[in-house]
């Protein structure tokens, strides 16, 4: 079973990714902001991280950079909303930092499943 770290500071999100990933057979472990995130990934390292770009406490794209250095092979898919930019120009920054894929939230599920069935293979 592949494991998933799904990092998002807003709840709901969490929530309904997680059940969707759960439905489809993977393991989730999800953490509201990138420094919980980093944490959990260092006790229990991931198959595949699931990182929103813009958080408290530690942003997407410093996780991609510390991931990049600790475990340059383990994939990563950003996602954002935009926030005071708009959500392409974070999106083109996770992408050149090594995100195997960037989706554009609110994320469709088609989309999102697709991409992390992708990721994975």
């Amino acid at each position: 079973m592949k494991k998933i770290l799904l990092m998002d500071d807003e709840a709901a999100v969490r929530s309904m990714l997680k059940k969707m990933l759960e439905r489809q057979g993977y393991a989730v472990i999800t953490a509201p902001n990138g420094r919980e995130g980093m944490n959990l990934f260092n006790k229990d390292p991931v198959d595949l991280v699931v990182t929103d770009l813009i958080m408290p406490e530690k942003e997407g794209i410093e996780v991609i950079m510390e991931l990049r250095k600790k475990c340059p092979d383990v994939p990563v898919i950003a996602m954002s909303g935009g926030g005071r930019n708009t959500p392409e120009s974070y999106l083109n920054a996770a992408r050149l930092l090594g995100a195997r894929a960037v989706l554009e939230k609110p994320v469709q599920k088609e989309i999102f499943l697709e991409a992390v069935q992708r990721v994975l293979k």
